[in-house]
């Protein structure tokens, strides 16, 4: 299997996994489990709670434990005919808008609480926040998206081929019925009329069994459910550009073959049942790969490295020379370092899911066209993801800001949580910053006029106590007329303590 573009899938009982491969090399990983399986594609009929005027949005409710949050410029409203629409890339969740006069609407003027309302969830919940839902819904197939009560056509710009565009374009001119809009996705490339004529009625028919459902039901209901993580790839990652899907389930098996039996014909021959002793990821290295994708520090093989940190508001990746000193110049030193980061980065990027704003930190380089060197390396580097991203040019400092849609929760932030020692902030208080603070509150203690406490205290806090820190210790005893007996409890975390008078 190496140097194909695959898609391997692990199934158990509680959870999904895919990853998927080019040239060998793991790019991306999809982890689904039962209890939080994903939202986004979801049509929901929804009821809305409350109006928030200042942030020209709305709570709306759709049946989850966290209402759901919709702004102003994702409600559909005949007032405005003056839009322009976005979206032509592959990640389709929802539509992007540039709103001309939209940005005049006040939203309470296009909803009121109580109001029912058919909305699509565009971004799945992420950290604390409810899902994102939009009232443009769309229903992607495999050839195309159907938007229904738009009059518009759009091409994937992946598509790069005049001929073919021209060609696409022709076709879906000639299709689209009326008050429908599409978009032709990348997987249309090369497809015949006959291919993009039956996604096209399949969509139709499901819309038409949205609509119908809608009129008969009450919110907060689910409406539509978007495919489980499996078929969805079949149908958004199984172009021209992926040799096989690997399946490890023989359950799961058959069901992607009759799927794409009824749908895709054309890719049977590409699903194969996997039937190796050796678990399927660790056969392929998959298990390492998001190991090593889970820690903070990433070697390069010159022997720099970088850094990357994640935090509630962006992301931040900073990139260091290490044990690399180069051959020459220590400005050719930088500058193949933060090249060859540039490639580790994009990687990084796209593996881990890194979503919302990131700052790279690239060593500082003195002339600017090594700085141009590495920005346009990093431009050309992200054009293999297929997630939208936004590139701002290169500080005097080198440092790059970058902006890169965020639909679903980071791999780290799937897979790891908070530190219930640190919560989270990666330190805890040093051993002797504690000895201290146990000192300070001693004395307090014997100011009021206490004669004799006890400290329980983690072992290496205890240790430090009776060892290194006793004379301060004998100090306060001497100072205060105070007696203190220490004890050690394995038990307790290390930042904390307890003093029990007697």
């Amino acid at each position: 299997m190496s140097g194909l573009n695959s898609i391997l899938v692990n199934v158990t009982g509680h959870e999904t996994r895919l990853a998927l491969l080019e040239g060998g090399q793991v790019v991306e990983v999809y982890v689904e489990r039962r209890k939080n399986a994903s939202l986004a594609g979801n049509i929901y009929k929804g009821k809305v709670l409350r109006i928030l005027p200042g942030m020209r949005s709305a709570f709306v409710d759709i049946g989850l434990e966290k209402a759901a949050f919709l702004y102003v410029t994702d409600i559909r409203t005949d007032i405005v005919e003056d839009y322009a629409l976005m979206f032509e890339d592959e990640n389709f969740s929802g539509l992007d808008f540039l709103q001309g006069k939209r940005h005049e609407l006040h939203i309470e003027e296009l909803l009121h609480e109580g109001q029912d309302i058919l909305v699509q969830v565009s971004k799945n919940p992420i950290g604390s926040k409810g899902a994102r839902v939009t009232s443009y819904v769309t229903l992607p197939g495999r050839y195309l998206v159907l938007m229904p009560n738009l009059e518009h056509i759009g091409l994937s710009r992946r598509i790069e081929d005049e001929q073919e565009r021209s060609r696409l374009r022709e076709i879906v001119e000639a299709i689209r019925p009326k008050n429908f809009g599409l978009i032709v996705r990348t997987a249309s490339e090369g497809a015949a009329r006959e291919d993009l004529q039956k996604d096209l009625d399949f969509l139709i028919s499901l819309w038409e069994s949205v609509v119908r459902k809608n009129e008969k039901c009450s919110a907060p209901s689910l409406v539509h459910g978007d495919l489980d993580l499996v078929l969805r790839s079949v149908r958004d990652l199984m172009g021209s550009g992926v040799d096989e899907m690997v399946i490890d389930s023989e359950k799961k098996y058959l069901e992607v073959k009759n799927f794409v039996q009824s749908y895709f014909p054309k890719l049977l021959g590409k699903i194969d049942l996997y039937e190796g002793d050796e678990p399927l990821f660790e056969g392929y290295g998959i298990e390492a790969d998001i190991s090593r994708a889970l820690g903070r520090r990433i070697w390069l093989k010159s022997g720099g490295y970088i850094v990357i940190d994640q935090t509630e508001a962006m992301s931040v990746i900073d990139v260091n020379t290490g044990k690399y000193v180069g051959k020459q110049d220590l400005e050719d030193t930088i500058l193949r370092t933060n090249l060859e980061a540039v490639k580790e980065i994009a990687y990084q990027i796209r593996l881990r899911n890194l979503g919302g704003i990131i700052i790279v930190d690239f060593i500082d380089m003195e002339l600017a066209e090594n700085r141009q060197k590495v920005f346009c390396a990093l431009q050309e580097a992200m054009k293999k993801d297929r997630t939208k991203s936004t590139i701002s040019q290169i500080t005097e400092l080198g440092l790059i800001q970058m902006t890169r849609k965020r639909v679903r929760e980071s791999l780290v932030r799937t897979l790891l949580e908070s530190c219930p020692y640190c919560e989270g902030k990666g330190t805890i208080r040093s051993v002797t910053t504690l000895c201290y603070e146990i000192f300070r509150k001693a004395e307090r203690m014997a100011k009021h006029g206490l004669k004799h406490i006890v400290i329980t205290a983690h072992p290496q806090v205890a240790e430090l106590l009776l060892d290194e820190e006793q004379q301060k210790l004998e100090e306060i005893e001497k100072a205060y007329g105070l007696e203190v007996t220490i004890n050690e409890d394995p038990a307790l975390h290390q930042e904390n303590y307890e003093i029990t008078a007697l």
